[in-house]
């Protein structure tokens, strides 16, 4: 008799997005007539950049010729990428890293699900609450958690360290010891960030404890204020403790293009149950190289041209049209008398739902009164009831249109 891994069971019925999707795909078939504006998961809409599209178009054109004809890749990324990613992304912030310690992907969602495999299942996870649900939701499928409790709305053995206004969405250190620690900063969903000193005290927690943080930064290119690390290897000793995911799908509008990297520094070290030390970066290359064919070549040429003076102009210019959006989603909200969190250093903006609703409730009034669709707070955890989450990544057009429906209305 063939069996299931039964701690899919353990999963709530619907991925966030997908309930999301199939709210809306019903009220629009109900509505065919209305205009719907969404504001909710994070895909971008302007095209990539021109120089993205001409490297492209060269790589295929190259593809086409015998003589520069490219098959499998090295699995763990071009040479060309890397020394980029190099230069770059670290040594412009005073940061050594080696290029054969970042490992090109298909997308940080892939390799922030993946990177679980090299851990053991009886680590014990913290996460910050509301959090980004795949940091979870993979976890549950290795069977590091226990099953769900209804009543609040949390995974048994599963730490969650709620991240709210109460707290000024700074979280604080785990009370007890635990082993893998999930941190995304700029945050998804709350859009709110940590400073290098509140970043160094989780740095401190896991060099002590011999934890590993799992750091997500892939909306480091929206930060704008001092004192916010663009990485969490501007904190003195991360390279111990921590690894980075990187991602260019909202840096440079990748989402249909597909490519990030993980940063696994040669420092890194986990343990065996009997003590001995393993060297995280051989393990993670070892797992790539098993069960990872490598990005296509014309990806990678595509990721390569951002970092040429004209591309980073480009993407910059990508970038601000967001961060324009959120301020206009911002200041309208603000003066529809909602109170906001977020939106200055990432493309999210978090909001208190009205009082009366529960996030899930709110969804629908927006969905059914003002056709604009966002993201309930609850979806990301328990901590996130009585928030709501908007994007930055809609049309122009469309954002001062979903904020003029918010200002008739109130």
């Amino acid at each position: 008799m063939i069996t299931i891994n039964e701690n899919y069971l353990k999963l709530q019925d619907s991925y966030l997005f997908s309930t999301i999707a199939k709210k809306v795909e019903k009220y629009t078939k109900e509505n065919p007539n209305k205009k719907i504006i969404r504001l909710g998961i994070g895909d971008v809409t302007l095209p990539i950049a021109p120089v993205v599209g001409e490297a492209i178009k060269k790589a295929a054109d190259e593809m086409l010729k015998k003589e520069t004809f490219h098959g499998y890749g090295p699995e763990q990324g071009y040479d060309f990428l890397r020394e980029k990613i190099v230069k770059y992304d670290y040594e412009k912030l005073g940061v050594t890293i080696q290029k054969d310690e970042i490992f090109v992907s298909d997308g940080a969602k892939c390799d922030t699900g993946n990177i679980g495999e090299i851990f053991g299942i009886d680590n014990t996870i913290a996460i910050t609450d509301p959090v980004y649900p795949v940091y979870l939701d993979t976890n549950i499928m290795a069977g590091r958690t226990g099953n769900y409790n209804e009543i609040n709305g949390k995974y048994e053995n599963v730490v969650y360290i709620p991240t709210t206004k109460e707290n000024n969405f700074i979280p604080e250190l785990p009370t007890h010891k635990v082993d893998m620690i999930y941190l995304c900063f700029p945050n998804n969903p709350t859009g709110t960030v940590l400073t290098k000193t509140e970043l160094a005290k989780w740095v401190k927690y896991a060099k002590k404890n011999k934890a590993i943080i799992l750091f997500d930064g892939a909306y480091e290119a929206f930060i704008e204020e001092e004192g916010v690390p663009h990485s969490i290897y501007e904190i003195e000793g991360a390279k111990e403790v921590a690894i980075e995911f990187r991602s260019f799908s909202k840096t440079a509008g990748f989402t249909g293009v597909r490519c990030a990297y993980s940063v696994i520094p040669k420092e890194l070290k986990a343990y065996t149950n009997d003590g001995k030390e393993v060297r995280l970066n051989y393990l993670w290359n070892r797992r790539q190289c098993t069960k990872f064919n490598g990005v296509p070549y014309i990806t990678q040429k595509a990721a390569e041209s951002i970092y040429s003076e004209e591309g980073q102009n480009q993407i910059r210019e990508n970038i601000k049209y967001y961060k324009q959006n959120a301020t206009i989603i911002r200041k309208t909200l603000e003066d529809a008398g909602y109170t906001i969190f977020g939106g200055k250093n990432a493309p999210y903006i978090w909001l208190q739902v009205p009082d009366g609703y529960t996030s899930w409730e709110f969804f629908d009034y927006l969905l059914e009164t003002l056709n604009i669709v966002g993201t309930p707070g609850s979806g990301f955890g328990p901590s996130g009831e009585g928030y709501f989450r908007l994007t930055a990544f809609a049309s122009r057009e469309n954002t001062i249109e979903a904020m003029q429906r918010i200002k008739n209305i109130k």
